[in-house]
């Protein structure tokens, strides 16, 4: 038999708890447990994660359950006080990258199974008969209030009915109709099971056409990928995602993604009304290569006068590599149209120095909202050094001051976690 992924209807659907497990303990086959419950062929069966975990081994001796959340931790995607939501390495975004300390002896908190995909398949396995296996867990929504179960490992189960393409009974076409099916089940099934029933299976019949021959493909298809997700960060923290990136993947970049963080950095405040920002976007494989060389060889030359040896300067100058290995590259420059000319030079440097403040305002939108994008990015001071340089090559006019090069790109790995700044350290009250 092969699901057909676009009948999700049923006649009549059944959900029901397989009460008297009892305490489930590392080692345990959870499919032997299961020997005597009313399983038939077509139905689908719910686990809870927590009694994989427990069989599994994934029960952990925390007293700081802080520290389980970050190891466990891929990418923090909002705080807000105690409570933190973070993508798990599965590529779950949950609260407390699900380390969960309930119903677990005092002591210990429970761990989300290795790989709830392989934890359904041997349960299915183990069953000996054609149904399908949802390993269920508990999620918050953004935008709503109140938990609900979805899954985090299937087998056997058609995980999504994808209707893009169809129409509605009125004809009109159906362009982003995905449901969730092994997410609504899961939600169904923990109607039967409770949070303090002590039922942690349930079975739902009646889906038999969702149940597929092989294991399938998992949750996975219910993964949206960070880089699609338009609320990857919260607002609370959206400036904490920028990071500075030093190796890129070999993915090309969205020159559209550059422009949106270019609107960005547009709106940061300036002065006198003025804009004194502006972004040359340097899309040309070929300029980017002769601005590089060029800027190479100034700073070769730079260093020579300076008396470094030839092999303390290619040292330094492998420090550019990050712009030579971006897929692309961005020169943001100040202009000072606007700007008051005074009778003396410290109110002249003043002036200046609010409208260099104000492009690095720019600057900053820029790279927070390219990191918003789903882009990595690496801001270095570089064209600073040799503006006549960077003048030439690009064809800027007199005016235009580069400050610094922004490398962009698709990450190549998650950023390294930094050593924490407490606030306190840099505040002086008066």
């Amino acid at each position: 038999m092969t699901a057909d992924p676009t009948h999700t209807a049923a006649e009549r659907l059944e959900v029901f708890g397989v009460p008297g497990l009892g305490e489930v303990r590392p080692g345990d086959d959870l499919a032997a447990l299961l020997a005597g419950a009313d399983v038939r062929d077509g139905d689908i069966v719910v686990v809870t994660s927590k009694i994989v975990s427990k069989a599994e081994g994934r029960v952990r001796e925390a007293p700081d359950r802080a520290k389980a959340i970050e190891d466990e931790t891929e990418r923090v995607v909002a705080r807000r006080g105690d409570t933190v939501i973070t993508q798990t390495r599965h590529g779950f975004v949950m609260a407390a990258a699900g380390v969960d300390a309930s119903n677990t002896a005092p002591g210990t908190v429970l761990l989300l199974p290795e790989d709830p995909d392989a934890s359904a398949r041997r349960i299915r396995a183990g069953l000996g008969r054609r149904v399908g296996v949802i390993v269920s867990d508990t999620f918050g929504r953004p935008w709503r209030h109140g938990l609900t179960d979805v899954a985090i490992g299937a087998a056997g189960v058609v995980p999504l009915a994808d209707f893009r393409g169809g129409a509605d009974t009125h004809g009109n076409p159906l362009s982003a109709t995905v449901t969730a099916l092994a997410d609504e089940i899961a939600a169904a099934a923990e109607l039967v099971k409770g949070k303090l029933d002590g039922v942690p299976v349930a079975i739902v019949r009646g889906l038999s056409h969702l149940v597929t021959e092989d294991d399938g493909p998992g949750v996975r298809p219910l993964l949206r990928p960070a880089d699609e997700d338009l609320f990857r960060y919260g607002s609370r923290d959206v400036v904490f995602a920028r990071r500075t990136i030093r190796e890129f993947a070999d993915r090309p970049v969205d020159p559209q993604a550059v422009r949106r963080a270019v609107a960005a950095g547009i709106a940061a405040p300036a002065p006198h009304h003025t804009t004194p920002w502006r972004f040359v976007l340097v899309e040309s494989a070929a300029t980017r290569v002769r601005l590089l060389d060029a800027m190479r060889e100034a700073w070769i030359a730079d260093l020579r006068g300076d008396g470094f040896t030839e092999e303390s300067i290619a040292k330094r100058v492998r420090r550019g590599d990050v712009l030579r290995d971006a897929p692309y590259l961005v020169v943001p420059c100040l202009v000072m149209e606007g700007s008051h000319t005074y009778r003396d030079e410290r109110r002249n440097a003043a002036e200046r120095e609010m409208f260099v403040v104000a492009t690095g305002a720019g600057v900053q939108n820029f790279l927070v909202q390219l990191a918003v994008e789903g882009l990595g990015s690496a801001w270095v001071s570089s064209t600073m050094f040799c503006r006549p340089v960077v003048r030439e090559v690009l064809e800027l006019p007199e005016a235009w001051d580069p400050m610094g090069c922004v490398a962009v790109g698709h990450a190549a790995a998650p950023p390294r976690d930094r050593p924490p700044r407490e606030a306190a350290d840099f505040i002086l009250t008066r």
